[in-house]
């Protein structure tokens, strides 16, 4: 069997045909499916400190979530024949309102589910009250916000009131990024985190959740 950390950095160089013959490698083997998958979080996630660190750029992260994705849906059937895999919690993501990019976005919930965690991605253009209604529904650790433009500004301050007026402030931590965020506007807004990168804010979400 090859050494533990080889599929890891398999994933985390996005080789693809490597991280497939490494998972066949290992099933043949009987290793367990929530196993493996523990292997390619780890990736994802040294993938994310390569981009952190200039190493690599946003096409091979996106390129290595296909992977793990295409990993994740191979392994679905016998994953659910396992004990559940450990999840790092719910989180939800949107882009505010009247911002419709989500690059940024996107990269940060790539990072995320790669890690463990299960992302409710509300899309681009979110409304105060869509934010509410998702917190509501799947009672998340963290509530993530993206925002490009500075024009959005009042969209990230009414959407923390309106989760502060639904009495659900304190279920949550709130974290703000996107080109156009800064950590003063976290702190007029009441966020708890400014992440300046993808790494950032995943990592926060890990601390949020007690998992760093």
């Amino acid at each position: 069997m090859s050494e533990d950390h080889s599929l890891a950095d398999a994933l985390a160089g996005c080789s693809e045909d490597k991280v497939k013959a490494l998972v066949k490698e290992r099933l043949d083997a009987g290793v367990p499916a929530a196993q493996i998958v523990a292997e390619c979080n780890r990736g994802m996630a040294e993938l994310g400190e390569r981009f952190a660190r200039g190493e690599c750029f946003i096409p091979e992260l996106m390129f290595g979530g296909m992977i793990m994705k295409s990993v994740v849906g191979e392994l679905a059937p016998l994953l659910e024949g396992e004990a559940e895999v450990e999840s790092g919690g719910k989180i939800v993501m949107g882009s505010v309102h009247h911002d419709v990019h989500d690059i940024g976005k996107d990269i940060v919930i790539l990072m995320l589910r790669g890690m463990g965690f299960e992302v409710i991605d509300l899309g681009v253009d979110v409304p105060p009250e869509k934010f509410v209604e998702a917190v509501r529904q799947h009672q998340p650790a963290v509530v993530g916000m993206s925002v490009l433009l500075t024009t959005c500004f009042k969209s990230v301050v009414a959407t923390v009131e309106a989760i502060r007026e639904a009495g659900l402030r304190e279920s949550v931590s709130l974290m703000v990024g996107g080109a156009a965020a800064s950590d003063l506007l976290r702190e007029s807004a009441g966020c708890d985190f400014y992440g300046k990168t993808a790494v950032d804010g995943a990592k926060f979400a890990q601390q949020a959740v007690g998992l760093s």
